[in-house]
């Protein structure tokens, strides 16, 4: 009998929820064909038959939490014995979802890594796929609208009113009008699990672990605003320019100031008692993704130009919105930055992603007048904050390595100069 398992993939991952099952008790399944689907914090996966059968037992049920190690389904392989399955069982497990299968040895060791693999037929969170279940809406089907084809809830309902037939769907479906009207009292509740609960005791290890200070401070853009739109301009021969983000010129300065300030380019070994500099540069990159914060990582920008940057931290953040990451890009980070201007942000103290030791925060930009010899001027002026580890760092040095940071930012054509 095979024995379908949860295995520990790795980045802290403990458990899963199993969000649908494909097949019931009794069902004749090919290789590779779709078991269950489960969501851990990182990604949400269906996992395929590891070899051909039929299925004898399922001992989770949709909606439970399971732990690492825990069996999900009994397949009896096709061709094997009844009496000799139950003294020869063979345990397959989930291996790190996202991995290439590189195994040669076997049509079924092939089949077994083929559990690894993510399944992306549609982008959709669980309880927009449960809606379309339960209204025996093909997914598939639906057109997506949201970031990267996403199908969201208002994707299904908009599928079902252009395609209803009178008197069928009418009495199957509960429209959004009838949740609506449903009494004010009803008490609704949000699962606090997967990647919510994730996040949950992160930030509790690292706010209740690491002693924060918030350094604040203003930094004027104009000259940088005036580099990244000329750079932006077409070209005298017609070509097209560069369209550089702002954050990739801050991943950059930060790097330049992290050479000059490695302790914030560190991490505390409070065990051996130890401070470890960090020898790369490895940007994390915060990110507000569907189901909550998370953080691809840039390697090694040291060596990286600001266009290089721009276009990987790009390709990072684009993954993280459509849930595409592999754990390999979301970790290995050595600092961190949250670009929260774009929404408004004015402050804030964040979180440090422990065990790190800073962040720094680009809040929002706005023109104002500032005194330049002795005049008045307008210019870009763009909030930061540097939270930091107080038992790593004082805030002088803080203070400081956020000095030069804004040197390189208001300055660009020094920032420039120490790429050459």
């Amino acid at each position: 009998m095979i024995e379908v398992k949860l295995h520990d993939i790795g980045e802290g991952i403990t458990e899963g929820e199993i969000t649908h099952f494909h097949v019931s008790p009794g069902d004749v399944v090919k290789i590779d064909q779709p078991l269950v689907e489960v969501q851990t914090d990182k990604v949400t996966a269906e996992l395929p038959s590891p070899v051909a059968g039929t299925v004898r037992e399922i001992k989770a049920s949709e909606g439970e939490v399971v732990t690492v190690g825990t069996t999900i389904i009994l397949i009896e392989k096709e061709g094997s014995v009844p009496s000799q399955d139950k003294q020869t069982e063979e345990a397959v497990q989930v291996k790190e979802i996202g991995a290439p299968s590189t195994s040669q040895s076997g049509r079924a060791t092939n089949a077994i890594q083929s559990m690894t693999r993510l399944t992306r037929r549609v982008l959709a969170a669980p309880h927009t796929r449960k809606i379309a279940r339960e209204n025996s809406i093909d997914i598939e089907q639906v057109n997506g609208s949201g970031p990267g084809g996403r199908v969201t809830e208002e994707d299904i309902y908009q599928f079902l009113n252009g395609g209803q037939q009178p008197g069928i769907l009418q009495e199957k479906v509960e429209s959004r009008e009838d949740v609506a009207a449903k009494p004010a009292e009803e008490v609704k509740e949000i699962p606090f699990k997967g990647r919510r609960k994730q996040i949950a005791q992160k930030m509790t290890q690292s706010r209740y672990t690491i002693p924060h200070v918030s350094h604040f401070d203003e930094v004027d853009l104009t000259n940088l605003l005036e580099l990244k739109k000329s750079l932006k301009a077409a070209d005298p021969d017609g070509s097209k320019g560069m369209n550089v983000s702002l954050a990739a010129f801050f991943v950059k300065a930060l790097q330049l100031a992290l050479r000059d300030y490695p302790i914030f380019n560190a991490k505390l070994d409070e065990e051996n008692e130890v401070i470890r500099l960090e020898g790369e540069v490895n940007m994390g990159i915060a990110t507000d993704a569907d189901d909550g914060l998370i953080v691809p990582v840039v390697k090694n920008v040291e060596q990286k130009s600001i266009s290089t940057i721009n276009s990987e931290m790009k390709e990072l953040i684009d993954k993280a919105k459509t849930n595409k990451l592999k754990p390999s890009e979301m970790k290995g980070g050595t600092f961190t930055i949250s670009n929260v201007g774009p929404l408004g942000s004015t402050g804030a103290t964040p979180i440090i992603n422990h065990p790190e030791v800073g962040l720094m925060a680009f809040h929002k930009t706005k023109k104002m007048p500032v005194v330049i010899n002795d005049e008045i001027v307008i210019r870009s002026i763009m909030n930061v904050s540097m939270t930091f580890d107080h038992r790593v760092v004082d805030g002088a040095t803080a203070v400081a390595f956020t000095n030069r940071f804004m040197h390189y930012i208001e300055n660009p054509a020094a920032m420039t100069l120490e790429l050459i």
